[in-house]
């Protein structure tokens, strides 16, 4: 039992807190992309749409590279902490945040974009900042498209596999999310414990599914 419950309160623990860095990230590039059309605006939103159609395992090898102990960044966080971040659960959360990200973004866009342009120019006319009417005005108006993005963006965090396992590696009690333990108990034959982790993750996904259905009821 320990061999799954431990994956499991890790995956938690990863997906929780790179959900948190992708929403801070994403509800800004949300309202950006919402609000601010130009050619820059557009590369970036493709750019922030790769982590969907690049295989992860392309994902993983991109990051291995930015912040592996031979790259600029790498050395510079290491110097920082310590210690190197790959081959982390650190570096499990900055592969969750990357792979969540966009389909933490395109919900909260939409929404975004779906107000009424008067209501915020209203707020700014009354001697609101940027910041908050992004804050007091337009999130909670669009409430329902950041809790979809969140809920998504979570549910992707939680599933994470391939740019994960090649950047925190695969270590039982470290690194070892719930995903990889999966594909480590098929690897192994132990096909109970994989039948019953698998039950688990797909049961937390579809229940973040049906939270959304609620939500949009």
């Amino acid at each position: 039992m320990e061999t799954i419950i431990t994956p499991l309160l890790l995956s938690l623990k990863i997906a929780s807190i790179a959900t948190i860095f992708a929403f801070i990230i994403g509800i800004i590039c949300a309202w950006w992309f919402a609000f601010s059309k130009s050619k820059l605006t557009n590369i970036l939103s493709i750019l922030v749409t790769l982590p969907l159609v690049i295989p992860p395992t392309v994902l993983g090898y991109y990051l291995l590279l930015l912040l592996g102990r031979n790259s600029l960044l790498g050395k510079w966080l290491e110097a920082l902490t310590g210690q190197p971040i790959i081959f982390t659960w650190k570096a499990a959360v900055v592969a969750a945040s990357i792979a969540a990200l966009p389909l933490l973004i395109r919900p909260i866009q939409a929404s975004f974009e779906s107000i009424d342009p008067e209501i915020i120019g209203a707020a700014e006319v009354d001697g609101a900042t940027k910041m908050q009417s992004l804050i007091y005005i337009i999130t909670p108006l669009a409430y329902k498209g950041v809790l979809a993005g969140v809920v998504l963006g979570f549910a992707r965090a939680m599933g994470e596999f391939g740019a994960t396992l090649m950047i925190a590696g695969n270590i039982p009690g470290k690194t070892q999310t719930l995903s990889i333990a999966i594909y480590d108990a098929v690897q192994a034959n132990r096909m109970i414990d994989a039948h019953l982790m698998v039950i688990i993750l797909s049961g937390t996904t579809i229940l973040f599914l049906i939270m959304i259905h609620k939500w949009f009821k």
